[in-house]
């Protein structure tokens, strides 16, 4: 099998830190972000919440066909006019780009 039949998706992990008030704020804009990266074939595949109370954080793992499409997501001028409402309401991101890795589940044991 030829390497262009192998489609391997970007794989994001995203972990965000809300503004202490500011979680439905938070939670607007990323249905909003979501929305606008839907565009672009990427979409939040899960959402954990980490710690009820504050320093709350919210991990994100999130997939778009390749990196190409993941950068012109970042650039699409609908999120970049969400920019005042992101640094309102998100205090920091740290993003992990990868690929999905092994299935242990369907491995020998």
């Amino acid at each position: 099998m030829s390497t262009d039949a192998i489609h391997v998706r970007l794989v994001i992990v995203a972990i965000l830190t809300p503004r202490r008030g500011a979680l439905e704020q938070f939670r607007a804009y990323e249905a909003k972000a979501a929305g606008i990266m839907a565009r672009y074939e990427g979409r939040i595949q899960r959402t954990v919440v980490v710690n009820e109370q504050p320093p709350m954080r919210e991990v994100h793992i999130v997939s778009f066909p390749d990196l190409d499409a993941f950068q012109r997501y970042r650039t699409d001028p609908d999120l970049a006019a969400l920019a005042e409402v992101r640094a309102a309401c998100i205090e920091h991101t740290e993003l992990l780009l990868g690929r999905e890795g092994p299935d242990y589940m369907a491995l020998p044991g």
